[in-house]
């Protein structure tokens, strides 16, 4: 089983710029309070580190 992390968002992409906006859309979560359980990939942690500010882990697992 691959590893995997859990990605709440915490903050609104309201009055964000628009590469932070999509950022939030590809990783699967557009409203408040939403999580998604995702594959540990450097391509998610990548994307994750770019808004620090509008999402945080929860939680690894595997």
């Amino acid at each position: 089983m691959a590893k995997t992390i859990v990605v709440k968002q915490v903050g609104s992409p309201i009055r964000r710029p628009e590469k932070q906006r999509a950022t939030l859309i590809g990783l699967g979560l557009n409203k408040m309070n939403r999580t998604r359980e995702l594959e540990d990939t450097p391509s998610v942690r990548g994307m994750v580190n770019s808004i620090p500010h509008l999402v945080e882990i929860i939680e690894e697992r595997g």
